[in-house]
C-alpha cells in the first residue's frame, strides 16, 4: 500500500498513512536499546479505510540498517 496506494486485499484506494508523530512510549515502535527514548524506531502504518487491512513499514533506510545490526540478518 505504501508504494501502490492500493489495498492488496480489496483493491480500494481509500488508504491513509498513520505517522508516528514523535510518540515515545506508545504506538507501534521497535526498540533497539533498553533506553526507550534513544532506541526508538517508528513503524508507520498504512490502513485501508474500506476493509481495515493494515501494513506496517519502517520507512528510513538508516533505521533498517540499525535494525539489521541490532537483531541480525543479511
Amino acid at each position: 500500500m505504501k508504494e501502490t496506494h492500493k489495498c492488496p486485499k480489496c483493491a480500494s484506494h481509500n488508504i491513509v498513512r498513520i505517522p508516528d508523530n514523535s510518540r515515545y512510549a506508545s504506538g507501534n515502535n521497535i526498540y533497539t536499546t533498553t533506553m526507550t527514548l534513544f532506541g526508538k524506531i517508528p513503524v508507520i502504518r498504512y490502513v485501508c479505510c474500506d476493509c481495515g487491512y493494515v501494513e506496517n513499514w519502517v520507512e528510513q533506510p538508516w533505521e533498517l540498517e540499525k535494525l539489521r545490526k541490532t537483531f541480525g540478518g543479511k
